[in-house]
This record gives structure tokens, sequence and C-alpha cells, in this order.
């Protein structure tokens, strides 16, 4: 197994992107949350974040909704089955645990949820920013609060935020 590390600055930070084999295992942000040993990211190299890279920078413009890259994120079963749910949040669009839990089908999931959304080794590209409590708080974010309302604010849809307005 290769991994390599690369940064990426965005309007939140750095990023810091890593790959195994060429496909994007995680994405940290400065003061994760949770944040591994940085030794177990790899040598840091440009090659082979090109596209990861591009894409991001696509996302934070506003003209990406949808990632396309190659994933590789480590976990148990449970946690890669809520991770590949949360790709299924459309852009602009939220979540909240106890609803994932029930489309997993069971409604008592819900704190499991909460757990694995936290452990999501691919902050934006797996989009668990889009998960809210339920009562519409924004909670747990590995990235904090202040990232995850910037994230949900760049997905807002212009009518919902034009609305906010008056």
């Amino acid at each position: 197994m290769t991994r390599v590390h690369s940064v990426t600055d965005t309007p939140i930070g750095e990023l810091t992107l890593v790959a195994e084999n060429g496909a994007l295992s995680a994405i940290y942000f400065p003061g994760h949350k949770r944040l591994p040993d940085t030794s177990a990211f790899g040598a840091r190299t440009e090659a082979g974040f090109s596209e990861a890279k591009r894409q991001l920078a696509e996302y934070f413009a506003g003209e990406r909704t949808v990632f396309t890259l190659p994933l590789a994120p480590r976990g148990d079963a449970f946690q890669l089955k809520v991770w590949e749910l949360l790709q299924t949040i459309p852009y602009g669009q939220t979540r909240t645990y106890g609803q994932l839990a029930r489309q997993l089908g069971d409604p008592h999931l819900a704190q499991a949820v909460g757990n694995a959304n936290g452990r999501n080794p691919l902050s934006i590209v797996v989009p668990c920013h889009r998960v809210i409590g339920a009562d519409g708080s924004l909670v747990g974010y590995a990235g904090g609060l202040e990232r995850k309302r910037f994230l949900l604010e760049l997905e807002e849809p212009p009518e919902a935020r034009a609305a906010r307005l008056f």
C-alpha cells in the first residue's frame, strides 16, 4: 500500500488530502477532531492529486455539486454503509441522524449513525456536513461548526438564501 498526501488551500483553510494507491482516503482540516498522527499521511507530493484539487476548487466556486473521485475510506462495515448513505444526500439538502437511521432500517441507530458520521475520513467529498440535529441545529463537525455553517451556506439554493433576507 502506498500512501501519500498533498495540501490545498480552500476558503475554509488548508486541506490535507491523503491517498492510498491512487484513491482518496482522507481529507483533514487544520485542528481536525480525531486527526491521526501525520506520519500516517505518507510522503508529501503533488503527483496524483490534480483531479481532487480541481474538483474541490469547482465545489468551492459553486460549480460542482457531485464529486466523481475514486475513494478508499477505511472503516468498519457499519461506518462504510453510513458513509455510502451520506453520498446520497443531494447538494443543498440536509438530513437528520434519525432520518439516516430510518433509511438504514432501524430508527434506534441514530446515535451509531452520529458516531460513524463523526469518523468520516472524507469530509466535504462524503458530505457529513449535510447531517444536522433533529431540531435543525448544527451539531458535531470534525472541522468545527463554523466550517459546517460555511459549507451549508455555500450549498444553499439561491431562493432559500433570498427568503432568509426577508
